[in-house]
């Protein structure tokens, strides 16, 4: 885990998750911006480094001029009486991140639920390419996890707060996140989880209207009196092991709490 930073990167105004970021590539985009800044002042000097991939450029996608709006967003929401139903309809959302992920990342539906629904973040780049929700280094951690309290992913199900990889796996815009929570709001309502266990700042803070930094492993109710854990994501954990004690601590009162 050495070859990526631990701090945040925020470059062209944006948040990119520190996953994504390897220590190389942070510096190379470090001097890529500093190329870009230099061009706006001084026109001869516009040619700027090849090694950005296009795909990781700081300008999101511009959303195609069908995109659904909040309100057709709700409204579509609420038709499904499934959830084969709406996760088919989540398939064909006209959602502005669609037009940059290689495709949808659909939720993971336990086979024989156990009252236990965990909220996730953002698709990362292996769940982009595989289409399975916490999938690559991150996934097998979450197995672990899961395994340690008598849990799997048969009977505990895993929904991203958002379908699809944002550019560059940046965090989601407000306007993002809101097309796509009808959708999450729906689904866990049908689910009708014991618990929500959330993982990561954004689900955090979406889901249970909590910081992480001051909520993580405490149960807070959520807007619908649904009882939401919050604790830190699978990639914070790969690296930072020391926080694998909180989240050990916040998994043990969570099985408790599924066996009352």
């Amino acid at each position: 885990m050495n070859d990526y930073c631990v701090q945040d990167l925020i470059l062209g105004g944006v948040k990119w998750e520190i996953s994504d970021v390897p220590c190389v590539l942070r510096a190379q985009w470090a001097a890529a911006s500093a190329t870009v800044a230099t061009a706006a002042q001084n026109p001869s000097e516009r040619k700027i480094s090849n090694t950005i991939n296009p795909r990781d450029t700081v300008v999101p996608p511009i959303a195609p001029s069908g995109t659904v709006t909040q309100d057709a967003a709700e409204s579509m929401a609420r038709r499904p009486a499934d959830t084969d139903g709406l996760l088919r309809m989540v398939g064909e959302l006209n959602h502005p991140l669609r037009a940059a992920a290689t495709q949808t990342v659909f939720p993971n539906i336990a086979k024989n639920p156990n009252g236990l629904v965990i909220v996730t973040d953002v698709p990362g780049a292996e769940d982009d390419a595989t289409g399975k929700i916490l999938s690559g280094a991150s996934g097998e951690l979450l197995d672990k996890m899961l395994a340690a309290i008598g849990m799997s992913r048969d009977n505990v199900s895993i929904v991203p707060i958002v379908f699809w990889r944002t550019p560059g796996g940046r965090t989601p815009s407000a306007e993002e996140l809101s097309l796509a929570r009808p959708f999450v709001s729906r689904l866990l309502e049908m689910l009708a989880p014991r618990v929500i266990l959330t993982l990561g700042a954004t689900p955090a803070q979406e889901i249970a209207n909590v910081k992480l930094s001051t909520g993580h492993g405490k149960l807070v109710q959520n807007e619908n009196a649904m009882p939401v854990m919050p604790i830190y994501h699978p990639n914070y954990l790969l690296l930072k092991p020391s926080a694998k004690r909180e989240v050990w601590t916040a998994l043990q009162e969570l099985q408790k709490l599924l066996k009352n």
